[in-house]
C-alpha cells in the first residue's frame, strides 16, 4: 500500500484504539485501511455507547 492511499484515521490498521486500549473498527475507512475514494466518511450513523463512552458494536 502507498501511504497516499492509508486512512489518516488509522493509519491503514483498520482498527483504532482508545486510551484504555480497547479496539474497534475505524469508521472513517469502514476497516480496509484505504482513504475513502469519493472524499465521503463509511458510517455517518451515529455510535451507540457505554458509560465509559465505548462503541457498542
Amino acid at each position: 500500500m502507498t501511504q497516499d492511499k492509508l486512512c489518516l484515521s488509522c493509519n491503514g490498521d483498520g482498527l483504532l484504539m482508545d486510551d484504555e486500549e480497547w479496539r474497534y473498527t475505524c469508521r472513517i475507512c469502514g476497516g480496509s485501511g484505504f482513504q475513502p475514494q469519493h472524499g465521503r466518511v463509511y458510517d455517518r450513523q451515529t455510535i451507540e455507547v457505554d458509560g465509559q463512552n465505548r462503541c457498542m458494536d
